[in-house]
């Protein structure tokens, strides 16, 4: 008898000791493992990540946590041939793999650097800008993401047991929430050897990630109001989830990723010979062939211009007819076998159900493969079929397999009224190289859809296909789609935290973000905070500069020197009659460059560089004789947990002779841990 899947669950592996049901090769038929869950305590699970691995995530910072992630990214890819090795079991080729265990260990990297590039080394977000409530100034607002002590469950679907279990790892572990993941069972075997790589590493706190190999029944029960549920999989599975009486009543929230009838739109400006048209060819059969269109973002419905309809069959055709499938051990094939004989026969109901409207113009279940066993094997060849018009089966049924259909279309509104009969999909595509048609087709697409390429000969060479969904872009779509969202770079984190709104006094408000607010008590030192290493630095810290007198010379010579001649500056009468000015007034970057004169101290110290300014707006006009001023403040303070020094964020505020402010910014500069700089 094959080996038993183990869960990881509460610190310890466990193994049912039943028999459990049989895992079969895709492409062989043979049993590859046994899957049971009986007699796990899924309580405990959630339990122990409450209790052990929430609060050990919490207590790290997101730049912490970020690092991490890229230990585990750069773990898994010294062992990313086990994985490989292993995944030719559930019918994929190695570009098949490569899309699921690369993809996965890349989103793992792009979020380790998205976290520590774009979130504070600190455990909060602020979201926004500071809101004043009250006249004075001494009643303000701020809205702060904030982790929930809760835990997130994810529930994956067959076809990506590695990126499908990490692409959610992510963002929930940089969120600050511990994971438990039930992977679907005819894979499982392949995530369970990727989590056993990562339990192995010990790089994550004990408790942050759990696995449950096998059925999930009581853990929805386990949860609670700081709980969520991330699912793939059908709508059928997915509407039992709704209804279940803790995602319903209890709080539990639920983010579903399900059906999906994508489509890719051939624009009415392509003709045969068009680079555009090979690029569309091209695009819909390689979502019909990688993991043999087991993926949720696969092109299911082909549109395209009624003239266009058999030029695009042939040209489909013929290429499809150049892949060869069969067991994915033979280098020589491009297209493997489905996950399952189960799965093949849902495939070819749904193709049955299809038939009743359209007919079947390229595909042959009987030919020959170039190795495999047809009867054990779950091989299925690439169907290519013809809607007549008025089809409504193409809108309805989803093949989840190697499967398109043609539908044609008679102008832009028809083709848009045609992907929406979707309704709502993850990713549609448009191949045109008209800018009109392309905002047309989007604007009527973005509604019903998650994502939509545009894809042109421009962008060809760099763009990642239509299927391919991308760390940094949101990966999920309404309606049909099941209306979850993933992904999407730190947005995807957020989607785990809560959001909350803090009224308080400037300085109570600055104790709870840890970030400088307007109205809080500055903190005057004898010596200059560029003097000042970011072990000595304190939120508040407070320079105010000496004054500076502008002149009409200055204006002259900064107009001068820069080239910047615009007549406010330059034109007394003409500036005059303008009646924001009233006069010539000083460059706005005249007045920032000589406040940075009255606040910079010159000599080399613990500030290595300015490296930016944020959110600059010029208040007042500075007219020739009147008098700058500078009040520099400790902003926020931003360790790097891979360099010798971090950022400083500045509130920087320059004020007139008559206290009037006359430009607002914050200078970002990069300052060292400990001056003299420490050699190690």
């Amino acid at each position: 008898m094959s080996p038993m899947l183990e869960s990881y669950a509460a610190g310890r592996w466990f193994r049912a000791a039943d028999e459990g049901e049989p895992l079969l090769d895709a492409a062989t038929g043979e049993e590859v493992a046994r899957i049971s869950s009986h007699g796990l305590d899924v309580a405990a699970m959630v339990a122990h990540a409450r209790q052990a691995g929430g609060p050990a995530l919490r207590a790290l910072t997101f730049h912490e946590r970020a690092a991490l992630l890229k230990a585990l990214a750069k773990h898994l890819l010294t062992r990313k041939d086990e994985l490989y090795a292993l995944s030719v079991r559930t019918g994929a080729t190695s570009r098949d793999t490569m899309v699921d265990v690369d993809g996965g260990i890349g989103t793992l990297f792009s979020y380790a650097s998205k976290g520590a590039r774009e979130l504070p080394n600190d455990t909060i977000v602020l979201d926004g800008s500071l809101e004043r409530l009250g006249k004075g100034g001494t009643f303000v607002g701020q809205h702060i993401y904030a982790s929930r002590p809760g835990v997130a469950v994810q529930i994956n679907a067959f076809n990506f047991p590695v990126w499908g279990m990490l692409e959610k790892l992510a963002p929930a572990f940089l969120a600050g929430l511990p994971t438990i993941v039930k992977p679907a069972s005819q894979t499982a075997y392949l995530t369970e050897l990727a989590v056993r790589q990562i339990i192995e590493s010990q790089i994550l706190p004990e408790g942050t990630l759990q696995l449950l190999a096998g059925g999930a029944s009581g853990l929805l029960d386990a949860l609670t109001i700081q709980d969520s549920v991330a699912f793939t999989g059908s709508a059928h599975t997915a509407g039992i989830l709704r209804r279940h009486p803790n995602v319903l009543d209890g709080g539990v929230v639920l983010g579903v990723e399900a059906d999906s009838l994508n489509c890719s739109i051939l624009g009415p400006d392509v003709q045969p010979g068009d680079p555009e048209f090979d690029l569309f060819i091209k695009g819909v059969a390689t979502e019909m062939t990688v993991k043999a269109g087991q993926k949720c973002t696969a092109i299911r419905r082909v549109l395209v211009p009624e003239p266009m309809a058999d030029p695009v069959i042939e040209a489909l055709s013929a290429r499809l007819a150049k892949v060869t499938v069969g067991d994915p051990r033979n280098p020589d094939v491009r297209m493997g076998a489905l996950a399952s004989l189960g799965q093949r026969d849902e495939v070819t109901k749904a193709v049955e159900a299809l038939r009743s409207s359209a007919e079947i113009v390229f595909g042959d279940q009987n030919a020959t493969l170039l190795d495999g066993d047809p009867e054990r094997g779950a091989f299925m060849t690439p169907l290519v079929l013809h809607a007549r018009p008025g089809a409504t089966e193409p809108h309805d049924v989803e093949p989840f397999g190697p499967v398109s259909t043609v539908l044609t279309y008679d102008g832009l509104d028809s083709a848009i009224a045609l992907a929406a009969r979707g309704k709502g999909s993850l990713a549609a595509s448009v191949v045109t190289h008209d800018p009109d048609v392309a905002r047309t087709i989007v604007l009527g697409l973005a509604p019903w859809h998650g994502r939509v390429l545009v894809l042109d000969r421009d962008d060809a060479q760099e763009s990642t296909g239509h299927g391919s969904p991308l760390p940094v872009l949101v990966h999920g779509g309404p309606g049909r789609a099941g209306g979850g969202e993933e992904l999407g770079g730190i947005r995807g984190v957020l989607h785990h935290m809560q959001r909350t709104a803090v009224q308080a006094s400037p300085d109570q408000l600055t104790a709870v973000t840890g970030r400088w607010t307007t109205g809080s008590k500055h903190l005057p030192s004898d010596v200059h905070p560029f003097r000042k290493s970011l072990a000595d630095l304190r939120i508040g810290d407070t320079i105010t500069s000496a004054t500076r007198t502008v002149t009409l010379d200055d204006i002259e010579h900064f107009a001068d020197f820069t080239g910047d001649t615009f007549y406010a500056h330059t034109d007394a009468e003409a500036a005059a009659r303008n009646p924001l000015f009233g006069g010539i007034v000083a460059h706005g970057y005249l007045v920032v460059s000589l406040a940075a004169g009255l606040f910079v101290d010159p000599a080399p110290g613990p500030v290595l560089a300015n490296f930016g300014v944020d959110g600059l707006r010029f208040v007042t006009p500075v007219k020739a004789g009147d008098t700058i001023q500078v009040t520099l403040t400790v902003k926020q303070i931003t360790p790097r947990t891979n360099a010798d020094y971090g950022e400083v964020r500045w509130d920087a505020v320059v004020t007139n002779q008559e206290a009037q402010p006359v430009a607002t910014y914050d200078v970002l500069t990069l300052v060292a841990k400990t001056w003299p700089a420490s050699d190690s």
